[in-house]
Order: C-alpha cells, then sequence, then structure tokens
C-alpha cells in the first residue's frame, strides 16, 4: 500500500509540471507574437534611400533611424503601428498584422515629399544713399562677450555696484567677524588712532580723489 502512495506520489510530480508548461504556454496570448520588420524608406518620385528617418513604434516610446541607405531593422509585436517620418517628408504609418504566420515582416516604404509655403518677403531698397548710411551709423549693435566682460571689469563701474549693491550674507558674515575679532582683541585697552598712519592717510587721499565722499544726489 505504501509503495502505491509512493508511486502516485512520484507520477504527479512528473507529470504536473509539464501540464502547467503546456498550459501557460497555450493560454499566453503573447507568445510567439515578436516579429522582425525590417526593410527600406525611399522617397516616392525618384526611389532614393532616404537617410536618418525616424522609425517609431507608436505607445512604446522606441524606435529607430534608418542608414545612409534608409535601410531600417527593428523587432516590434504583432498589431503594432509603425509611424515613417523624416524632415521634408509627409508622415506615414502601418500596422503589423495581428494574424502574421511569421515572425518576420519586410516593407518597402515610400515618402511623398511635403512642400512648406512660406510667407512672402518683399525686400525694398532704401530712397536715398544718405539715408541709408545715416540708418547705418546709428544703428547699434548688442554687445559680445568682450564688450560686456570690458564693462564689467571696469573700475568706475565696479565702484557704483560695491556702494549700490547690499552685502549678501557671506559678506555681512565676515564683516561681523572682523567686528567681533577687533573688539576681542583690544578688550582692557585704549584702541590704536590712525590719525598718525601712513597707510591709513593714503587710503584717505585715494579715496578723496576717487570722490568717495562727495555727496551722492
Amino acid at each position: 500500500m505504501n509503495q502505491k502512495l509512493l508511486y502516485f506520489g512520484l507520477s504527479l510530480l512528473f507529470f504536473l509540471p509539464i501540464k502547467a508548461i503546456q498550459a501557460q504556454e497555450n493560454g499566453n496570448p503573447y507568445r510567439d507574437s515578436i516579429v522582425q520588420l525590417y526593410g527600406v524608406v525611399m522617397t516616392a518620385d525618384s526611389l532614393r534611400g532616404i537617410p536618418s528617418a525616424s522609425v517609431i513604434v507608436e505607445g512604446k516610446g522606441r524606435g529607430t533611424i534608418t542608414t545612409n541607405d534608409g535601410v531600417f531593422s527593428i523587432a516590434v509585436m504583432k498589431g503594432d503601428r509603425i509611424t515613417f517620418s523624416s524632415v521634408g517628408f509627409k508622415n506615414n504609418t502601418i500596422k503589423i498584422p495581428a494574424n502574421l504566420a511569421e515572425n518576420q515582416y519586410s516593407v518597402i516604404q515610400l515618402l511623398i515629399s511635403d512642400t512648406a509655403y512660406l510667407p512672402a518677403t518683399i525686400l525694398k531698397p532704401r530712397p536715398t544713399r544718405e539715408q541709408f548710411e545715416r540708418d547705418f551709423l546709428n544703428n547699434r549693435m548688442p554687445d559680445d562677450a568682450y564688450e560686456i566682460a570690458r564693462k564689467n571689469l571696469d573700475e568706475a563701474q565696479r565702484r557704483i555696484l560695491l556702494n549700490s549693491l547690499p552685502a549678501d550674507g557671506r559678506e555681512a558674515v565676515n564683516y561681523q567677524l572682523r567686528q567681533q575679532t577687533n573688539k576681542y582683541y583690544y578688550a582692557g585697552q585704549v584702541p590704536p588712532m590712525n590719525i598718525l598712519n601712513p597707510a591709513a592717510w593714503a587710503d584717505f587721499i585715494s579715496a578723496w580723489k576717487r570722490g568717495d565722499f562727495k555727496k551722492k544726489k
């Protein structure tokens, strides 16, 4: 009795995985649905290969581009919609047959030239040579990088920016730390007077010549 039960259990362990695999294969709708799509994208009028044309699988977020001869190859699924596009041509979309018997599908996709119509532009000459010379001389060209750098390095411009712009957080903290350092350094004694300091007098004279003490309007 025990031997019969043992044989029955071994038979179940042997046949059940096979039945499960067969059931999964028969019930899987995506089994054997991958298709290798390949072909060439050409112009409809001259039958020339279109290089760098986009081959996009709609709704899948992937695709490829054609070679210099217009050849492409991409793996898709049965039932996918493929869009072919290129600059100067109208887009075209095809659908991979859902009941395709094989796993390969080749296409020769022809794209029609797309004509873009631009609004008309009318060129009018200047009435006189004197007016052209006047407008040419009065035309202001935007500053290039070198001119902008030169203006930013100008001493007068930097002095104006220094007096008008407020200090940022880093400068304010450094100034406060320097003030505390001087306070603690001269704690318990009289701070020195800079009235007899030659360096301080030189800085004062330079500031006087620059006009730092002039009344600002």
